[in-house]
């Protein structure tokens, strides 16, 4: 299911967007026509189109194309913008481009997660600051850690500095204070409005071997809030470890923002 600028998806579009990829995103948990979060999914938007297309986005546009798109929708579910050029080649891309908005929905997951076990890989995202729509070293890593019996990689630089999972951030609690990794990464909503909470937090490098040294450790998302990560390789944490329904909670008080 999706709408294309408010009407049909065209299989040219379609068909344009699956053989370039050239394109970037955000994702969102729509509850009954709100998001938590949404001016920071917008402003993402608006930051990522300039980067990859060189040109502006209209946020209110961006509104009026989710609330078209789930008209008459209740309920919990997932909604993705995709921006992107249909018309916009592979031999030329750098022509000038007239980006298009996507919606597409799916069924949000249940909550709260499920615990997750997580193998580190060497990985730096290109890029890393685009949400852009080239997921395929994401997803090649996670098959290949899930097909190893985890289930999903955390990206690790070549120096042994942790930045994120394959499509969520991650954070640790050493017994005082939330600690997010400082490594260059895709700069996740929800990590930012939990950076925003009453939570005693620092942002520091983060190295594998510092691991054991750590009482909690969880992904974040917009899709699913926080969720707990019982094991990163060989170092398993407690996935009902207090300080986690601390941070569901601070999520949770968050209030949505309507599409409205």
């Amino acid at each position: 299911m999706g709408e294309l600028d408010g009407g049909p998806v065209s299989t040219e579009a379609l068909e344009a967007l699956a053989l370039t990829g050239y394109g970037h995103f955000t994702t969102m948990r729509v509850q009954d026509g709100a998001v938590r979060g949404l001016s920071l999914h917008l402003a993402r938007l608006v930051r990522d189109c300039r980067a990859v297309f060189g040109t502006a986005l209209d946020s209110e546009a961006v509104r009026e194309r989710l609330r078209g798109a789930l008209a008459g929708r209740t309920g919990a579910l997932v909604a993705r913008v995709t921006v992107f050029d249909p018309a916009l080649g592979l031999a030329h891309p750098a022509d000038g481009a007239r980006p298009r908005i996507l919606v597409t929905t799916r069924e949000a997951p249940p909550l709260p997660p499920q615990p997750q076990r997580v193998t580190p890989v060497t990985y730096v995202r290109q890029c890393a600051g685009v949400k852009h729509t080239g997921l395929f070293e994401s997803l090649y890593l996670r098959r290949r850690a899930q097909l190893d019996g985890w289930d999903d990689a955390l990206f690790v630089s070549p120096g042994g500095e942790i930045s994120e999972g394959a499509t969520w951030n991650t954070g640790f609690w050493d017994g005082e204070r939330l600690l997010w990794p400082a490594a260059e990464q895709l700069p996740g909503v929800t990590r930012e409005l939990l950076a925003a909470t009453e939570l005693p937090q620092a942002e520091r490098p983060l190295t594998l071997d510092q691991l054991p040294g750590l009482q909690a450790a969880f992904a974040t998302n917009a899709a699913v809030g926080v969720r707990p990560l019982a094991a990163v390789g060989e170092v398993a944490f407690p996935a009902d470890h207090p300080v986690l329904a601390r941070l569901t909670a601070a999520y949770d008080r968050i209030a949505p923002e309507a599409l409205r």
